[in-house]
C-alpha cells in the first residue's frame, strides 16, 4: 500500500517522504483533504499535520532550485501596496514583496503554486518570479499585511456613503465601462475619493487639496478662503488615491515626473454638474493633487448676491449696456474675479449678441457664449484668439487676463472700435491697474480713452446669522482709527464671530469687498498726465469711489463681516 501511495504523490510530497518528514499515506491523505478543503498542499501540511515549517522550506527549496528567503528579516512597511489585491493574496496564499523593474516578487511556500504566478500577473500587468519562504513565517506576515490592508479601508468603507448612489462622476470624455469596472467602482478607494469631491461641494469648498508627506497624507478643503484640514487617509494609501483621481482627470497613471492637468466632472443630478480642474505635482513625498471646484451656479446667482453697494452696483449696470469701452477686474487669485466676470456676461449674454471669450482655461461652461480655451503650445494665445475674434462679428469680448502688451493693444483697439471688451489683471487696486497698463508700454491718451471702468476685489468671509454676537465693548476712538466715518457708526452693527454646528469658526459663505472707479475726465487727465496710482487714488477718493478699506468697513458696520476679517484682506 505505501509502495502504491508513494507512485501517486507529486515531487514535493515524494521529496518529502524521502526525507521522512511524512509517510507516503499520510502525504496522499493530505492531497486529498487539503483540495476538499480547498487549501493549498503546504499550508494544510504545516497547520493540520505539524509538518516543520521550516525543515519542509528546506526541503522545498533544495528539490525545486528555488531561493528561500528568511521573511523575519523584513520591513513589513516596505511591501508594495495597491498592486495586487488582498483578495488574491489571501485566495492564492502568496504575498508581493517586492518590486524591481518590470518584475514582482512573490512569497510562496510552496513551489508548485504556479497558478498564484501567473493569475498576479495577468492582474498586475507585471512579470512575477516566486521566492519560497517558511509557511508559518508567511501565514503570519500574510494575517498581519491582510489586517492592515483592512484597516487601511476600515476608515474609508465606514463612511457614510448613501448619498453617492445618485452621483455620476466621470472626466467628461470618459466612456462607460464594462462590469469590471461597475465592480471597480466599489472599491473603497474609489467611494472615499467620491465621497471626498461629494462632501467638498456640500461644504461650499473652492479647492480641495490632496498632499502626501514623509509619514503621514492629508485632505484639506479651502472653505470660504481657508483651508482646513478634514481627513488623514493611512500614509500608505498615497499611491492609490493619486491613481485613482489621476484615472477619473485622463490623465497619465504612469508618468509621475512632471505636473498634469485634468477635469472631473459630477453629475449631481440631472439639471446639475459640477465641474473639477485638476492639477498634479510631483513633490518629495509623492504627488500632490489640487482640484478647483467650478460650479457653474456660482456665475448665476445674480449681482444681488455679490456684495456690491447700491452705487457700485449701479456703475457696472451702466457700463455693461454701453456699446463699446473697456471693464477691468482686478485683484489676486482667488479674489472671485471669475464670477464677478460671469455675472456681468449672463447678463449681456441675449439672442441678440454675439459673446466671445478667451481662458486659460474655461472654468465655467456658459450655454450662448462662444468660449475659447487658450493653447500656447499650439499657437493659440490670447492675442492670437484676440484677433479671431474680432473677424468674427463680436459685440462683446473676454480675455481671461491681459497678461503682455501685445494683448493689451489689441483688447484696447477692440474696445475703441465698437466692442465691450471685459478682462482681469492681478493688481492690488483700481489706481495700480492703470499704471500697469501704462508700464506694459500702452499708450496713456489709449488707456484713459477706452477704460471705462475698474473693479478691484477682495472675498471676506460672511459672519454666521446664527451665531455672531455684537461687539459693544470696542470705543469709538479706536473705531474711528480703524478708518470708520462718524455716518458709518451712526446704525453700526458690530459683531464678532463665535462658532457653532451651523458654519466654520463663525463664519458661513463670502461676500466680495469692492472698489468700483469710474474714469472720470479728471482721473483720465491724470492718466493723460503719466501720474502715479498714489495721485490716482487721491483723485477716485475725492470723486466718492469708495475704496477696498472703505468698502470692507461698510460691510462691518452692516454686520455681514467683523473687523477682524476686514483687517485680514485689506490694509489701512
Amino acid at each position: 500500500m505505501n509502495d502504491k501511495a508513494f507512485g501517486q504523490l507529486s515531487g514535493l510530497a515524494g521529496r518529502l517522504v524521502a526525507e521522512s518528514l511524512i509517510s507516503a499515506q499520510d502525504a496522499v491523505q493530505a492531497q486529498k483533504d487539503a483540495a476538499s478543503e480547498k487549501m493549498h498542499f503546504v499550508p494544510y501540511l504545516v497547520s493540520k499535520k505539524n509538518v516543520d515549517a521550516l525543515r519542509l522550506a528546506q526541503v522545498a527549496s533544495h528539490e525545486f532550485g528555488v531561493p528561500l528567503f528568511d521573511l523575519d528579516a523584513l520591513n513589513a512597511e516596505s511591501i508594495p501596496v495597491g498592486l495586487v489585491e488582498p483578495e488574491l493574496v489571501v485566495k492564492h496564499h502568496a504575498l508581493p514583496l517586492y518590486r524591481r523593474g518590470n518584475r514582482l516578487f512573490i512569497a510562496v511556500s510552496d513551489p508548485t503554486n504556479l497558478a498564484a504566478l501567473d493569475e498576479i500577473k495577468f492582474h498586475t500587468g507585471i512579470n512575477t518570479d516566486a521566492i519560497l519562504v517558511d509557511e508559518r513565517a508567511l501565514s503570519r506576515m500574510l494575517t498581519s499585511w491582510v489586517e492592515a490592508q483592512e484597516s487601511l479601508t476600515d476608515g474609508l468603507e465606514d463612511l457614510d456613503a448613501s448619498d453617492l448612489d445618485d452621483v455620476d462622476i466621470s472626466s467628461g470624455e470618459e466612456q462607460k465601462g464594462d462590469e469590471d469596472d461597475r465592480e471597480l467602482d466599489e472599491t473603497p478607494i474609489v467611494r472615499f475619493v467620491n465621497k471626498v469631491l461629494l462632501d467638498a461641494i456640500k461644504q461650499g469648498a473652492s479647492d480641495i487639496h490632496f498632499e502626501p508627506y514623509e509619514k503621514n497624507y492629508r485632505v484639506r478643503f479651502r472653505t470660504d478662503g481657508v483651508l482646513q484640514e478634514v481627513v488623514k487617509p493611512p500614509r500608505n494609501l498615497s499611491s492609490r488615491l493619486a491613481a485613482r483621481l489621476k484615472v477619473m482627470s485622463q490623465m497619465d497613471i504612469s508618468e509621475r515626473r512632471v505636473p498634469q492637468d485634468g477635469r472631473i466632472q459630477m453629475k449631481l443630478s440631472r439639471n446639475r454638474a459640477i465641474d473639477f480642474r485638476v492639477n498634479t505635482l510631483p513633490t518629495l513625498y509623492g504627488e500632490k493633487i489640487v482640484l478647483r471646484i467650478l460650479d457653474p451656479s456660482s456665475a448665476q446667482m445674480g449681482i444681488d448676491a455679490l456684495g456690491y453697494e447700491p452705487d457700485q452696483k449701479e456703475m457696472y449696470l451702466k457700463v455693461l449696456q454701453q456699446p463699446q469701452g473697456m471693464i477691468l477686474v482686478t485683484g489676486p487669485t482667488g479674489s472671485g474675479k471669475t464670477v464677478s466676470l460671469y455675472t456681468g456676461l449672463n447678463i449681456l449674454n441675449t439672442p441678440e449678441r454675439n459673446i466671445s471669450t478667451a481662458e486659460d482655461p474655461v472654468e465655467i461652461n456658459i450655454e450662448g457664449i462662444n468660449q475659447v480655451h487658450v493653447n500656447p503650445k499650439v499657437g493659440l494665445d490670447f492675442a492670437q484668439a484676440l484677433r479671431s475674434f474680432l473677424r468674427q462679428d463680436p459685440d462683446i469680448i473676454m480675455v481671461g487676463e491681459v497678461r503682455d502688451l501685445e494683448t493689451a493693444e489689441i483688447a484696447i483697439k477692440a474696445a475703441q472700435t465698437g466692442h465691450l471688451v471685459l478682462s482681469t489683471l492681478h493688481t492690488n487696486s483700481a489706481a495700480e491697474t492703470l499704471t500697469r497698463l501704462l508700464n506694459m508700454g500702452v499708450p496713456a491718451f489709449n488707456v484713459a480713452s477706452s477704460v471705462d471702468l475698474i473693479i478691484a476685489q477682495r472675498l471676506a468671509r460672511r459672519l454666521c446669522a446664527y451665531c455672531s454676537l455684537p461687539m459693544d465693548d470696542v470705543p469709538r476712538e479706536t473705531l474711528l482709527k480703524e478708518g470708520f466715518t462718524e455716518e458709518m457708526l451712526v446704525d453700526a452693527d458690530i459683531k464678532r464671530p463665535v462658532g457653532c454646528g451651523e458654519c466654520n469658526n463663525g463664519y458661513k459663505g463670502r461676500v466680495g469687498i469692492y472698489e468700483v472707479v469710474k474714469i472720470t475726465p479728471t482721473i483720465a487727465r491724470i492718466i493723460m498726465e503719466e501720474g502715479n496710482s498714489l495721485q490716482i487714488a487721491d483723485q477716485a477718493r475725492l470723486e466718492g469711489f469708495a475704496d477696498l478699506r472703505t468698502s470692507a468697513l461698510r460691510k462691518v458696520a452692516q454686520g455681514v463681516t467683523s473687523l477682524e476679517e476686514a483687517n485680514r484682506i485689506t490694509v489701512d
